[in-house]
């Protein structure tokens, strides 16, 4: 690698790492986080009581440092309590452990550092892998330089979660994928190191993501096609060695698969697309799917407070999109009609199309809407970042060619403008302008402050699964770091498939607890049916939290 490429690389990691270590506690945590840092610490959710009033450090217990608690705990809460396999919660672990302290509550920063590092390893990974796979160190750099300020990727980046360690793992596999299909053409067999690697890490990424099953699948598809064009020598060289890797990779996944079956099928039950008769139902998952695509380049501030500033944002996107489509386009074309970069360009967008495909099947003939959850389109990101890169790099090797849609710009100026545009949309992201959390405990925190803050205060909700436990542990902790002079108590009422449940044990808890005092219900879907309560005309909107106010007192007067 020459001096001035290593440079270039070092540029674009540092801008990525950069980037991604930029307010990274300014977005307040979310439930799946709240998972992350219950679970990678060794605790457990089944210490917080439920049907009974709890306090704020009640509450935010599961989230102290446990000293005591090593990897053996962080696997067996994980796959006891929740969905996921346990290797990122392992190195978050020890992560967690090296850089917090001996007691307190965790520290969001160090918890979301260690994505935010496994991000920006994905810059130099993604040149190596491009690099290697158009024999190009232009289309590598152009990858890393599209990759360090893709707002995606940014996004997922930022959260305390495994997606940037799938990410790795998905690129490593997509590498010896390419290794394979060069052995392929030239009918030669594929190296006994490429075998073991591929096999470790297709092991691996299945250990990080269950969704990494669909990388593998996309893989499937591509070696089929290649098999079936050379059906009548299907057991020559590499066939062997790429059938060992698939038996190898099912041993490596198949441990997996009794813990995936007996999960807790309420934690999913968010991505099952029920109606699908409807005309939105028909047609959410196309625009879902869609806002990925377009945010793996592109995210102004679509999210902002400001009507004008989201109107101009979207005017511009799509001005971008109008002149970008068809420079993209007429890239890969000219790559499609070079012998050297036909057939790699048609393997990764054979990788693209594939994973569209899979994720349309489990949508509409399976019922799962894959789509639902952006952060899940990580099992072909790569591929799209590549296949832009390979595009750009035509016009920047052909700096005077004439552009397809006929503007003043010149090769490496369109280069230049798509960056920009990722590099300001990454800007967007990180100020949470662009992919905006969810829930928004900040401003309940405000809300509550604004209301009435002389009285104590309950906070109740109906509790399913772990979910809800992390809902009230994100208002929990915007208290706590508020460091309020009357911190609330908290309720969480179970409920069963009798929504009545929940109603019995908030009206028992109502009837017992001294007067006067605010009782907020958030997030509570079960009816209510209260005595000494007045239902308060209140309706300021805060995101991921529904809420009704009621002032309890002896003389209730009601302002609904």
């Amino acid at each position: 690698m020459k001096l001035k490429t290593c440079l270039l690389l070092l540029l674009w990691t540092t801008i990525a790492l950069g980037l991604r270590l930029t307010q990274l506690t300014a977005k307040s945590p979310w439930t799946d986080e709240f998972s992350t840092l219950v679970f990678s610490l060794g605790n457990s959710y089944r210490t917080v009581p439920l049907d009974s009033v709890v306090s704020l450090d009640q509450l935010l217990q599961p989230l102290q440092i446990n000293p005591n608690a090593g990897v053996a705990q962080v696997i067996h809460n994980l796959l006891t309590e929740s969905n996921h396999p346990p290797l990122y919660f392992m190195l978050a672990h020890w992560w967690m452990q090296l850089w917090s302290t001996d007691s307190g509550l965790v520290s969001l920063w160090v918890a979301r550092s260690l994505s935010a590092i496994f991000g920006a390893l994905s810059i130099p990974a993604i040149y190596f892998l491009s690099a290697f796979a158009f024999r190009s160190s232009l289309v590598g750099l152009l990858a890393a330089a599209m990759m360090a300020v893709s707002p995606y990727g940014i996004f997922l980046a930022q959260e305390a979660r495994h997606y940037t360690l799938a990410i790795l793992w998905v690129i490593a596999s997509f590498g010896c994928l390419v290794a394979a299909t060069k052995h392929i053409q030239e009918r030669t067999k594929l190296p006994i190191l490429i075998v073991i690697s591929w096999i470790v890490v297709n092991t691996l990424g299945i250990a990080t993501h269950y969704f990494f099953v669909l990388t593998l699948a996309v893989e499937a598809v591509i070696l089929l096609f290649w098999q079936y064009r050379q059906r009548k020598k299907a057991f020559t060289a590499p066939w062997g060695q790429i059938y060992a890797v698939a038996l190898g990779t099912a041993i490596g996944g198949i441990v997996w698969l009794p813990i995936f079956l007996q999960n807790n099928s309420k934690l999913t039950e968010w991505i099952e697309n029920g109606d699908k008769s409807s005309i939105l139902a028909l047609l959410n998952p196309i625009f879902q799917a869609l806002a990925a695509w377009i945010t793996m380049l592109s995210l102004l501030p679509v999210e902002a407070s400001a009507l004008p500033v989201i109107i101009a944002s979207g005017l511009v996107m799509i001005s971008f999109f109008v002149w970008a489509t068809p420079l993209l386009k007429h890239g890969l074309v000219t790559n499609l009609r070079q012998p050297k970069t036909r057939l790699i360009t048609q393997t990764f967008m054979a990788i693209v199309g594939s994973a569209i495909a899979i994720f349309f099947f489990f949508t509409y003939i399976l019922g799962i809407d894959l789509t639902r959850g952006a952060r899940y389109n990580f099992v072909y990101f790569p591929a799209v970042i590549i296949l832009v890169a390979a595009s750009l790099a035509t016009y920047w090797k052909n700096s005077a060619t004439k552009l397809p849609t006929n503007n003043w710009s010149s090769g490496k100026t369109a280069v230049a403008l798509i960056w920009l545009m990722g590099f300001i949309s990454a800007i967007a992201v990180i100020n949470n302008l662009g992919y905006q959390k969810y829930y928004r405990p900040d401003l309940f925190l405000q809300l509550v402050q604004k209301t009435n803050p002389s009285i104590p205060v309950l906070v109740a909700t109906t509790h399913k699964t772990h979910v809800q436990t992390g809902e009230m542990m994100g208002i929990a902790r915007e208290f706590k770091l508020a460091k309020m002079p009357n911190n609330p108590e908290f309720l969480l009422a179970h409920q069963t498939q009798d929504p009545a449940t929940s109603t019995a044990v908030l009206q028992n808890t109502v009837s017992k607890k001294l007067l006067p005092f605010d009782l907020w219900l958030v997030n509570f879907y079960a009816p209510v049916k209260l005595d000494r309560c007045a239902l308060q005309d209140l309706k300021v909107p805060v995101d991921g939290y529904n809420y009704q106010l009621y002032h309890c007192q002896d003389r209730v007067v009601s302002n609904w």
